[in-house]
């Protein structure tokens, strides 16, 4: 967008909600650029701690880096800037606001000379949004993009603490006088178009922009891009970590969920798609989250049915076998799969009964509301590694070494990767977005499915 004339670069507020995807890189939330040697940058360093600083003439003339590191790569975040170069007191001229608390540890600060103008708010030069002169993409969500010009605002106007949980919440309708130069973007969809009382639309400046159904008064669960194998190999993950491919041949545990499910409460469903490019046999299903960090860093092959049978775990094949702590349950409990298929899940968390389906046809002969009965199910309910623990994950991963397959999962977000279901199935619990029906009494693994 093309910064128009009149505003105040000496006093402004920019805030918005961040959900990451990666760590470990230089990543742009927001740059006002006038050329390459005077800009303002907001973004993440290579170091994960948010950068607040203003350039000019090839130096740093105001500066607030924090001494924190935003790693979290499941919630999100909410920053609020404030620059204000009228104030008297010099080290309220430039602030930084996380969830609604002020920071006060920097590694690095400086304080900007009274009166000092910004290139924020400067008619004529553009300012880019995920991005800072065509490059360090951020590479994560953003919701809630709002800038004040000539005002130095609260954080209650855009969010609030729950009087129940004590953490920050979001307020979807802030009610803010934007100010010349203000806008509100990415409002409650992924809209470009300035929903403030002012037209500074944005426009798109290549690729496509997904609506996502997380948001920040609803976390969905991902594929946790933070798990690693002793020789330090991550998978690859994108489209906001709902895809992950495996980078190493020989790594056998591609992905595991960011959320849990607890033992004896609660009914969640997903669907992941899988991408195969030759016969790989590649596993669905769920793990024991108390064993996640020792199957990865010791490579555990969990496809292999008679492999450290003690931990959790029920996993559905390629090959119509269904894997579980105590070996194989049957070696035809469903179809084969092919590529492009999609796998279900459903899991009855209440009885000890998880459910498998392949394109719509539960398999097994299933009926994921069938209770106590567990007709169709792996029953899990009298299994020593079921009873003994208490939070369960999805998990993704393979058999065979090779890299020729991915997951690409549908949490409730809509979308297998950036393509969307064709035809949306019923959902009673109205939380999240699937391609078949949900049996009824399930839900998406989300923040909103874990306190229905």
């Amino acid at each position: 967008m093309t910064q128009p004339s009149g505003g105040s670069r000496r006093k402004w507020t920019w805030s918005a909600w961040v959900k990451k995807s990666s760590t470990g890189a230089n990543q742009s939330l927001c740059v006002a650029y006038q050329d390459s040697a005077n800009w303002t940058s907001i973004n993440f360093e290579t170091s994960d701690q948010l950068n607040f600083y203003e350039y000019q003439g090839s130096s740093v003339v105001g500066q607030k880096k924090l001494s924190m590191m935003s790693r979290d790569t499941n919630g999100w975040y909410h920053f609020m800037i404030i620059w204000d170069s009228e104030n008297t007191t010099a080290d309220d001229r430039m602030i930084i606001y996380v969830n609604g608390v002020r920071q006060t540890a920097f590694s690095a600060s400086t304080n900007p000379a009274v009166n000092t103008s910004t290139a924020m708010n400067r008619n004529g030069y553009p300012v880019r949004i995920g991005t800072n002169n065509s490059n360090n993409y951020f590479n994560g969500s953003m919701s809630h993009v709002n800038f004040c010009g000539g005002s130095v605002l609260a954080p209650t106007v855009f969010g609030e603490t729950d009087a129940t949980t004590g953490e920050w919440k979001i307020i979807s309708d802030p009610t803010f006088t934007p100010g010349i130069g203000g806008y509100s973007i990415l409002k409650n969809g992924n809209s470009l178009t300035d929903q403030s009382a002012n037209s500074n639309n944005f426009s798109l400046g290549g690729g496509t922009l997904t609506d996502t159904k997380d948001c920040p008064s609803t976390v969905f669960a991902t594929w946790n891009p933070l798990n690693y194998d002793y020789a330090n190999n991550p998978s690859s993950f994108t489209n906001g970590n709902t895809q992950v491919t495996p980078t190493q041949a020989t790594a056998y545990n591609t992905g595991v969920s960011t959320l849990a499910m607890p033992k004896g409460n609660g009914k969640f469903y997903t669907e992941i798609k899988y991408i195969s490019s030759g016969n790989v046999n590649g596993g669905f299903g769920i793990i024991d989250m108390d064993y996640v960090n020792k199957i990865y860093y010791e490579n555990y092959n969990l496809m292999e049915e008679n492999t450290v049978t003690t931990i959790g775990r029920v996993f559905y094949g390629k090959n119509g076998a269904v894997v579980t702590g105590g070996g194989v349950e049957t070696g035809s409990f469903g179809g084969t799969w092919s590529n492009g298929d999609i796998i279900q899940i459903a899991c009855d968390m209440e009885n000890g009964a998880i459910y498998f389906g392949k394109n719509g046809t539960w398999q097994n002969s299933g009926v994921p509301t069938s209770g106590a009965s567990r007709t169709g199910a792996v029953n899990t309910s009298a299994a020593s590694w079921w009873t003994e623990t208490s939070q369960w994950g999805l998990w993704c991963g393979k058999k065979i070494s090779t890299t020729d397959l991915s997951f690409q999962a549908n949490f409730g977000n809509g979308y297998f990767g950036t393509t969307a279901v064709s035809s949306a199935g019923t959902n009673a619990s109205n939380n999240g977005i699937f391609e078949y029906d949900v049996p009824t009494g399930y839900t998406a693994l989300s923040t909103r499915g874990l306190n229905l």
